[in-house]
Order: C-alpha cells, then structure tokens, then sequence
C-alpha cells in the first residue's frame, strides 16, 4: 500500500517497476528508464488537427513526409522521504533526448505532505487525466500539453488540457485532498505564457500578442472503487486581457477568456487498474471549450480486450470569427474561414508483450484513419488521413 501511494503522487506509470533502489541517510533514491521508439507509415503527415502525431515534441502540421522514425529515450530519477510513517516529501526529474537530437524535460516537480490527508506539488507536471486514451500507440496527445495545442488553419480536440501543466513556459502548483475513502480533489494552478498555446502566435487569421502571463485554475474531482472511476473537471484562465490581437481600428481585442468543462468515466473487469493486458477496459470522456468567438465539444470512447485496443473521438469545432485578410501569407492548412468543422478519427492498437521473453520490452501495432468535414455552407471541404506504427517500448 505504502508503494502505490508513492507513485499516486508523482504520477509515475509502470517504468517505476524496473526502478533502482538505493537506500540513503535522507530518504530513498530510485533511477530508472523508459524508451519509446515509432516507425510510422501515413498516407500524408500533414495532420488535420493541431494536436501532435508524432511523439518528438514538435508540432509540425504542414511536415509532408510519409515515412518517419521518431520517439525518445526518457531517464528518471525519483527521491522520496518519509517521518513516523506520516510526513513525506520528494521530487522527480525525468529528462528527454529525442531522435531530432534536441533534449526535452517531462516532470521536474517537488511534492510534500502528510499520508492519507494531503499534498501539494509544484513544478513541471501533468495534473489528472480527463481525457484518458487506452492504447493511444498512433494518436500521441501527450507532450508539452500547454504549449502549442492549438495551430492555425487545423482542427482543435479540446481534451481538457489547457490548463494540465507541462509548460515550457511557466509552471504549476497543485493541492491534493483525498476523503470519504473513494473520493479525491485537486485543484490546480498553471502560469505561464499564454501565447505559446497558440503555435506561431497566430489565432484565427489574428496574430496574438502577449500582455501578461496566464493563470488556469483547475479543479477536479475524482471517484474511485475497485472496477469503477469517474471524474468531473473545469479549467479557466482567471487573468483577464492577457493576451490577444489589434483589430482594423487599432482597438485590443482579448482572446484569453476560455474556460472548459469536462468529464470522464471508466470500467475495469478486474479491478486491476494497473495490469495492461488483462480483462476489458473502457474509458469514454466528454470536453467542452467557451472560448471569445468559439466554441469547441469533444466526444470520445476507447476500449481494450486483452491485448486489442479500439477507440473513436469525436470533435466539433464551431468557429465564429476568423480573419481572412489577403494580405497574410497563405495558409497550410484546411480551416481559413468561420463555420463548424466536425472530426472523426478511429484509432485501434494490438499489444505484443514480453518480447524475447523479457517482461520489459513490449511492441504496439498501432493503425488509425481520420476525417475532417467541413460546413457545407463553407466550401463542403473534406479531407481524410490514414496510417499505421509500429513503436518498440522498453522499460529499464
């Protein structure tokens, strides 16, 4: 028990089981590893929505190439102290080097608190999952979340992220109050620039300029029994004009009001929250995002048998402003104009565990097709991506 609640709070996956332990005068220090490699094959890399398809931590909408090698090699090292079995603190680090050559950061975080009762945490993080994806292997949302999530002329799925942490531009602090056995709340605080989520700096046709640094606030509250969870969630920036753009008559328009509402529910057969190939598992999530002249609702629902993944999201962007000067340069992408977009993506994965008889190395096929339709009343443009990966997964 005393385990689990560890990595409850640092929010380590199941890399922490092939963890180095050493025992030391002022608590205990545990170095391990996690490898992630992709050989991809797409019908074109040009995404449709501005989320990431790679997992190199650069969003790269327009990259047409077909074929790609990508991923990172992560190493980690955690340190954990605890007094009379009650007071403890302790911090993670875990840094990146991709195959583009660039060194990256995933947590960096300081945590402390009393066991059972409460916590906090500041740093560089990702607070609760109100989007989980099962066997996300081809559709990779995770990354530097708050940073470039959204990429002009690309569809947006709003998964609850905005305000998750993981910044490259600011950090978070969070408190953690577990009650009723079941139940748990955290409310988190993320600062940072909130230009950066926008890539390029540009937001509907606009080019966004920075007045003041962003504050999320995001709350949530999670339930949690043996087969059952489910959560419900808001984000919002409370910094009002931080950020926005000049109109024609040279007035400051403010586009940093947004706020998002969410909510997720899972069921495991088992009981086992942990084990990775066993019984079914099903996740379904619901987001919604008000935004200044937008509007944005996903939809999406995975499920996992064994060792087969399966999942569908689906996301409806309903833009009501968008700046459509000629005198910008043209754009990459497929939404240049206000209307609703809608995007249906069907993903699936196979697990192949235990490669060569080691319980570390694992391989994912991972395959996935998706359709970006366009209001009718706006061109009736569709366009669709399809591909398919292969990504080797080694925990040391």
């Amino acid at each position: 028990m005393k385990k689990l609640f560890i990595f409850s709070l640092v929010g380590l996956s199941s890399m922490a089981n092939a963890a180095v332990q050493w025992d030391t005068p002022q608590g205990q220090l545990k170095l391990y590893g996690d490898i992630e490699f992709n050989v991809d094959a797409a019908s074109s890399k040009q995404q449709l929505s501005s989320l990431r398809a790679t997992s190199d931590k650069k969003n790269k909408p327009a990259d047409k190439d077909r074929w790609d090698i990508n991923g990172r090699i992560l190493i980690g090292l955690d340190g954990y102290r605890e007094i009379n079995d009650t007071n403890f603190a302790g911090f993670v680090v875990q840094p990146l080097a991709d195959l583009g050559g660039d060194m990256n950061l995933d947590d960096a975080a300081f945590y402390f608190g009393q066991k059972q009762d409460w916590s906090i945490k500041v740093g560089r993080y990702e607070a609760y999952d109100m989007f989980p994806l099962g066997q996300d292997t081809f559709i990779e949302y995770s990354g530097n979340t708050a940073n470039d999530l959204y990429e002009d002329g690309f569809g947006y799925i709003y998964m609850m992220k905005e305000g998750r942490g993981r910044s490259k531009n600011g950090g978070s602090i969070q408190f953690n109050k577990p009650f009723l056995d079941s139940f748990n709340f955290e409310i988190n605080a993320l600062v940072n620039n909130g230009e950066k989520m926008f890539n390029n700096s540009s937001y509907h046709g606009y080019d966004i300029e920075k007045k003041k640094n962003v504050v999320y606030v995001r709350p949530v509250l999670s339930w949690k029994n043996d087969n059952f969870s489910s959560a419900i969630a808001a984000e919002t920036n409370v910094v009002k004009n931080a950020y926005g753009y000049y109109d024609s008559d040279g007035k400051f328009r403010d586009q940093s009001q947004r706020t998002g509402y969410g909510a997720t529910f899972s069921w495991n057969s088992e009981g086992d929250w942990d084990a990775t190939n066993k019984g079914l598992k099903i996740n379904t999530s619901f987001a919604y995002m008000n935004a200044k002249d937008e509007n944005n609702m996903t939809i999406g629902t995975d499920i996992i048998w064994e060792k087969v993944g399966l999942g569908y999201y689906y996301a409806n962007n309903n833009i009501k402003k968008y700046n459509s000067d000629p005198d910008k340069k043209e754009k990459h992408g497929h939404i240049n104009g206000k209307g609703k977009y809608k995007i249906h993506t069907v993903n699936t994965s196979y697990l192949i565990d235990n490669v060569m008889d080691m319980e570390n190395f694992n391989i994912y096929l991972g395959a996935y097709w998706s359709l970006l339709d366009r209001n009718k009343a706006y061109g009736d443009n569709t366009a669709d991506r399809y591909g398919a990966r292969v990504r080797f997964k080694y925990f040391y």
